[in-house]
């Protein structure tokens, strides 16, 4: 079965060669952000033909058609999720990197009447967070929804919401 970005990459016209579905495949299989070198790691576990210089191509390839996103949450690499992913946020520990999504409709709301008052419609924006846990002993699902108004947290290793 394809995977979504390997539809996606079809869609668009691209040659689906063997390597890059297997990289399709473990972005579109992926719960996190991967870097190229995680990538490089997960798709050479599947297929060890798959060199990490086919692996930066194909990334910077699928960034261009825009069926990734890179994301810089510090740290000197560069991070990728699928477009399209549904509107949402980061909040990345800048101890352990570790990155949690969520969406938060009061934030939205916000936004929106500041791009209103302003004149303007609102079409795009990012919000990444960077913090520090307060308290090491309280797991990230807790932590996330008695800080306010996250309606949806997801975990970023498994994306499923929390």
């Amino acid at each position: 079965m394809e995977s979504r970005i390997e539809r996606l990459c079809i869609e668009r016209g691209l040659k689906m060669t063997g390597q890059r579905r297997v990289i399709a495949r473990v972005l579109s299989d992926s719960g996190d952000h991967p870097d190229v070198e995680e990538l490089y790691r997960r798709a050479s576990a599947t297929d060890n033909r798959i060199s990490i210089a086919t692996v930066y191509r194909t990334v910077r390839l699928l960034e261009e058609q825009g069926i990734l996103e890179r994301r810089d949450f510090g740290g000197g690499r560069a991070r990728y999720e699928p477009s399209g992913h549904g509107h949402h946020h980061h909040l990345i520990d800048i101890e352990t990197g570790h990155v949690i999504e969520f969406e938060d409709a009061e934030h939205e709301r916000v936004l929106q009447r500041i791009a209103a008052a302003l004149g303007f419609d609102l079409v795009s924006h990012r919000l990444e967070l960077f913090g520090r846990r307060r308290d090491a002993k309280q797991p990230p699902q807790t932590a996330a929804r008695t800080a306010g108004t996250a309606e949806t947290v997801r975990d970023e290793h498994s994306g499923v919401p929390r």
